[in-house]
């Protein structure tokens, strides 16, 4: 039976010296013997052990759960238990990193929109990115219960000219002032602006920030903090109290 020392078991597995002695004293690999010189040497079985071992660490297996089922004497009732905690908290992991690069490409997508950046457009950006997900909601909201009524809208106008009949149009259009106050009181007390020159979060008088120009995302306004007036970003600013 060939014997290996230290080194090429080492070699053998592709890891280090060091780690092969780290193995040793964590009592997880001992040498099947010694040397006359005190050298460590492994047998084919501690070869296939190492590897083993090798194997458990690339699926990040901690040392202490490896040690533990090597040293059971029913494995079988240990390993699933063990891959089944490795597999939730890689997906866990992988979760995490997904999440941060969701916001680093967000973090890209904001920063071709600065005009001017500095350090508090981070800042900034981190506000909206923050809210982007409250906002969408808005704005799916009143797309929503706009689209029904755009519907109906032109069912009626059909009616009218093929029918002749005119007076369910105009039903129609007394109900739609309502829902418009209703759909814009609902917007405009939940979105604020964020203004390029302060970096301050502020709402806009209602009477400018309905007839100013706009983007999907800004709106040319005046900064109710410093006076600025600009394109200023649109963000979630919660419920007006």
């Amino acid at each position: 039976m060939p014997k290996y020392t230290t080194g090429e078991l080492a070699k053998l597995c592709g890891v280090t010296v060091r780690t092969v002695q780290y193995y040793d004293t964590r009592g997880i690999l001992v040498p099947s013997e010694l040397s006359e010189g005190g050298r460590r040497l492994y047998s084919e079985d501690d070869l296939r052990r190492m590897k083993i071992i090798c194997f458990l660490r690339e699926l990040d297996l901690p040392i202490n759960s490896i040690s533990q089922l090597l040293s059971e004497e029913n494995p079988e009732s240990v390993i699933y238990l063990l891959i089944g905690q490795q597999e939730q908290e890689l997906r866990e992991e992988i979760s995490d990193k997904l999440m941060k690069l969701d916001k680093l490409t967000m973090l890209k997508q904001e920063l071709k929109r600065v005009d001017r950046f500095s350090v508090e457009s981070i800042g900034d950006i981190a506000f909206i990115m923050k809210n982007k997900k409250k906002l969408k909601k808005i704005r799916s909201t009143i797309l929503l219960t706009g689209i029904p009524m755009m519907i109906l809208h032109w069912i009626l106008i059909i009616l009218w000219v093929v029918t002749g009949i005119w007076w369910p149009f105009f039903v129609f259009l007394l109900g739609v002032g309502p829902y418009a106050i209703l759909a814009s009181r609902y917007y405009w007390k939940r979105v604020t602006y964020i203004c390029p020159q302060c970096h301050e979060v502020f709402r806009p008088v209602l009477k400018e920030a309905m007839w100013a120009r706009h983007t999907p995302n800004t709106r040319k306004l005046t900064c109710t903090c410093c006076g600025h007036h600009g394109f200023c970003v649109e963000t979630y600013g919660g419920d007006e109290k």
